[in-house]
């Protein structure tokens, strides 16, 4: 099997669709190590993709006024067991525009493999972006995850962030977000992950309420067992009239991991208004019990708990 067929292969097990890139009116990019294997545009959005000598640089700029009716799908991947893949993406949204992103990262052989994605976003006025993130890291736990983003949201603009990494091994993840919101603008950002094994993740997501009336959420669901780790800093800044903010952290620890949730909140604006929850510990008791007296066996009960957190 080639790399191509291998990653196929990975992405429709992490429920990507292959066709997607025979189709002429969706566009793609599909990016193998540090190799681009395959793009396509559509009318209204410009992609410019380039191998530089440390990876792959990309430029995304979608028209004023243009609506894509259908998401745009990458897929960044190494089906080698070692390798490096540096992706360094700029994105613009221009005035009243709108698109859904839905990218695929995949290191199913993953041993030595290290993936780093740096993003600058801008989002312009009235412009709305949705950006789901699915990865999947195979079952050895070597890869080393490092993304970073900072986006910028114009007034009455809307970001929304979605990362999922629950099935499989996590390795290292750390994930670096920092959003600055203006007027009436609105961010939502969601992080699932599940760690197993020697795990370890990283998670930090910082918003900037700076605009009148902007609105944030930062909602973060991790369960981890084994030896794994966990330690999540949501920080969450209020600093104009109207503001409103809330940090929701939720995790779930088994056997001998560890947990920590950071939450920060800060405001600067006597009209501004932040709010923070955190929970952490074991699966629900009275879950548990009505679940195992619907028939099944202690373990099963947990990983439906655990699931359904991570849903």
């Amino acid at each position: 099997m080639n790399e191509f067929e291998e990653l196929m292969t990975a992405l429709g097990a992490a429920g990507g669709d292959r066709e997607i890139l025979q189709n002429q009116d969706v566009a793609h990019l599909l990016v193998i190590g540090q190799r681009i294997v395959s793009s396509r545009s559509v009318p209204g959005l410009a992609v410019e993709s380039y191998e530089t000598e440390g990876g792959v640089r990309l430029k995304i700029r979608l028209s004023e006024g243009v609506h894509l009716t259908t998401p745009v799908h990458t897929c960044f991947g190494i089906v080698h067991r070692e390798g490096d893949q540096q992706i360094d993406i700029d994105v613009a949204l221009e005035r009243n525009s709108s698109a859904c992103f839905i990218a695929h990262c995949l290191f199913p052989n993953a041993d030595r493999v290290r993936h780093c994605m740096d993003a600058h976003v801008e989002i312009g006025e009235g412009a709305s972006m949705e950006y789901h993130e699915r990865h999947y890291h195979g079952p050895y736990g070597g890869v080393e995850v490092v993304p970073k983003a900072t986006v910028r949201i114009g007034r009455g603009g809307r970001y929304t962030s979605d990362f999922t990494l629950t099935d499989g091994r996590v390795g290292r993840l750390a994930i670096d977000y920092e959003v600055d919101a203006s007027e009436d603008a609105v961010v939502e950002l969601t992080a699932r992950v599940f760690g197993h094994g020697s795990d370890d993740i990283r998670i930090r997501e910082r918003v900037v309420l700076g605009g009148l009336n902007a609105r944030g959420i930062i909602k973060t669901r991790i369960a981890v067992e084994d030896d794994a780790l966990a330690e999540v800093t949501g920080i969450t800044e209020g600093n104009a009239a109207g503001a409103r903010g809330h940090v929701d952290c939720m995790e779930i620890i088994r056997d001998r991991a560890v947990a920590k949730a950071i939450p920060i909140v800060s405001v600067t604006h006597p009209q501004a208004k932040v709010t923070h929850e955190a929970a952490i510990g074991s699966v629900d008791r009275h879950q548990m019990e009505t679940l195992m007296a619907h028939g099944l066996a202690p373990e099963e009960a947990v990983d439906i708990i655990v699931k359904g957190m991570l849903a």
